[in-house]
């Protein structure tokens, strides 16, 4: 089967796979509808302003999209892509609208976000933002996430589609500033609304300002199979698989 096996071989050797067609025109819409209909004032988890619409812990705050998200396509690829027990452990939804202009550089997605400050041997680099804590765990449960990027509009290079540089994920922490491009090449995701971005945290990927004025909205979620030690525990814990 093509998702189990060409799928399966480039996300783990490359650190990225693009599948399209995995939402329908009439489930994007839906799911565009319920984010339309959400009520965004007073609450932290939401940022609105001119450049930016966003929505973090995006299931816990919305929990009708979650039936929506993981239809039966997106529920056969986390089983065959992923391998066993894995959960979702973050979700933002971004709208990049049509005005902003805003560019976003090379790096690595280096942190979770867990329920509260736990010190533990390996986890560094803790931040608080909006009442959430953030950490830097060791390498190896990085190494163990996977991001899927829900596209609801066609994503290009024209409207700032991820730029990602494939097998970049194999080299650990990898510092943007010693990006040797004689060695590197970059790869442009070009993702058609209702297809998804499957990526590495440790792929280093940016991407360029918008030049053709249209949308990208995107839905983040990422995705593992480990608890964490010592107490501490993941933000944003939810069992998909408990979903009817």
């Amino acid at each position: 089967m093509k998702i189990a096996s060409v799928y399966k071989h480039q996300l783990t050797e490359e650190g990225y796979v693009i599948i399209n067609d995995i939402f329908t025109a009439d489930e994007v819409t839906e799911i565009v509808k319920v984010i339309n209909n959400v009520d965004a004032s007073g609450n932290p988890a939401f940022r609105k302003t001119a450049d930016l619409f966003a929505i973090r812990r995006f299931v816990k705050e919305v929990p009708s999209i979650s039936r929506l998200l993981f239809n039966s396509s997106l529920r056969t690829i986390i089983d065959q892509l992923f391998g066993d027990g894995y959960f979702l452990v973050k979700a933002i939804y971004f709208d990049k609208p049509e005005q902003s202009n805003w560019f976003v550089a090379w790096h690595q997605d280096l942190t979770i976000s867990v329920a509260e400050k736990t010190e533990a041997d390996g986890f560094t680099q803790w931040t608080i933002k909006n009442n959430q804590y953030a950490v830097q765990p060791p390498v190896t449960l990085l190494e163990n996430i996977f991001t899927i990027r829900i596209h609801l509009d066609d994503t290009d290079e024209n409207n700032g589609a991820l730029k990602i540089i494939p097998q970049s994920h194999r080299k650990g922490i990898y510092r943007p500033e010693t990006i040797d491009w004689a060695q590197e090449q970059e790869v442009v995701c070009n993702v058609n609304s209702g297809g998804i971005m499957i990526m590495q945290p440790l792929l280093l990927h940016a991407s360029n300002r918008s030049t053709n004025n249209n949308k990208r909205r995107v839905i983040h979620l990422e995705f593992s199979n480990r608890l964490l030690p010592e107490g501490l525990q993941w933000a944003e814990y939810f069992n998909w698989q408990a979903l009817h």
